[in-house]
């Protein structure tokens, strides 16, 4: 049962392990952060190429660029690197074999997705948390069934890679991802500890070192009540923008409550926006609680949600806008 109040959410008071064999551990573009495909590349052989053009129709707004290429012999190992993921529209067993010998790092090689002509299943062979698993949801809007065996999506929790991709962060030392994944998995990782500058720091292989890609951009603090719906959340996060002179791709990602993190409203809105969400755990909303008061502290004992969670994740713990309630539904604060 909710209860209404001030704020909103006052109002509602491995690589999993996958084997990573000669990888030097680094990431050597943003592009790595995770769930990042921006140029795709749908093989097809000539008799396929039609269902590669529904293919291109149905989802290639979603990428950067998105070509096709006629199927031959040496048409992988010709373009390789150039794409950062394949969509193979042929048998699993051939995009196997013909890129077998190519595959060198996970971290730089190209994701490959295969689906078959009917798009009934979409299968990412590699780089499942590097593009391919992506691809394959994507796929799904045109009726492909994904058929993802990365150990994270299979136990439905979020991999490292993954909560990257939520900051617009990438992930630094690839190799530390074995080991922080299966944390994952055993529920032992913990959320991802914020340390601000500057600072030297020294690790061990299992830390995972995450660099938000973007050095400006701003963060949406978001609380509200339960049951509000995508465009309740829509509305509300492009006023909040609008008055402060900012627009959608100038968001980073969202950010909010564990008390709120399966909102549903909330996580269907900010997946159409592209924009991961991150939850912070009461102790830290209570560390940068926010200048507006809010009744949810002495009701609930959380802190306003939208200010604090706006300011802990902002990159300079300030904030650009403070929290303003939509439609008597959404409460958003702007973080810098």
């Amino acid at each position: 049962m909710s209860t209404d109040t001030n704020d909103t959410t006052d109002a509602d008071a491995s690589n999993d392990a996958e084997d990573s064999d000669g990888s030097n551990g680094h990431c050597s573009t943003p592009d790595s952060d995770g769930e990042v495909a921006e140029d795709i590349a749908i093989v097809a052989f000539e008799r396929k190429l039609d269902t590669a053009e529904d293919i291109v129709e149905g989802i290639g707004d979603r990428y950067d660029s998105i070509d096709i290429l006629e199927y031959h012999g040496d048409v992988f190992e010709e373009f390789w690197g150039e794409y950062d993921c394949f969509i193979g529209l042929m048998a699993s067993g051939i995009a196997m074999r013909k890129t077998a010998h190519l595959l060198d790092d996970k971290w730089d090689d190209p994701a490959i997705c295969v689906v078959d002509e009917e798009l009934t299943w979409a299968i990412p062979i590699t780089g499942g948390h590097h593009g391919a698993n992506q691809v394959a949801d994507d796929l799904a809007s045109m009726g492909a069934v994904p058929a993802m065996t990365t150990a994270s999506e299979a136990a439905d929790k979020q991999g490292v890679e993954k909560q990257a991709k939520a900051l617009d962060a990438h992930v630094v030392n690839g190799d530390s991802t074995v080991a922080t994944n299966l944390a994952v998995l055993d529920d032992e990782l913990g959320p991802i500890e914020r340390l601000d500058g500057p600072k030297a720091v020294l690790v061990d292989d299992d830390v995972t070192v995450l660099k938000r890609n973007k050095a400006d951009g701003v963060v949406l603090g978001t609380g509200s009540v339960a049951g509000a719906d995508v465009e309740q959340f829509h509305a509300a996060w492009e006023q909040a923008l609008a008055e402060v002179d900012c627009e959608r791709e100038d968001v980073e990602f969202v950010a909010t409550g564990t008390r709120k993190a399966d909102e549903a409203g909330m996580l269907a809105a900010a997946e159409e926006w592209g924009l991961g969400v991150v939850a912070f755990e009461k102790e830290t909303l209570e560390e940068f609680e926010g200048p507006t008061p809010s009744r949810s502290k002495e009701l609930i004992g959380w802190p306003g949600i939208a200010e604090a969670s706006a300011i802990a994740a902002g990159r300079e713990h300030d904030l650009l806008a403070e929290k303003t309630r939509y439609d008597e539904a959404v409460t958003v604060a702007i973080g810098r």
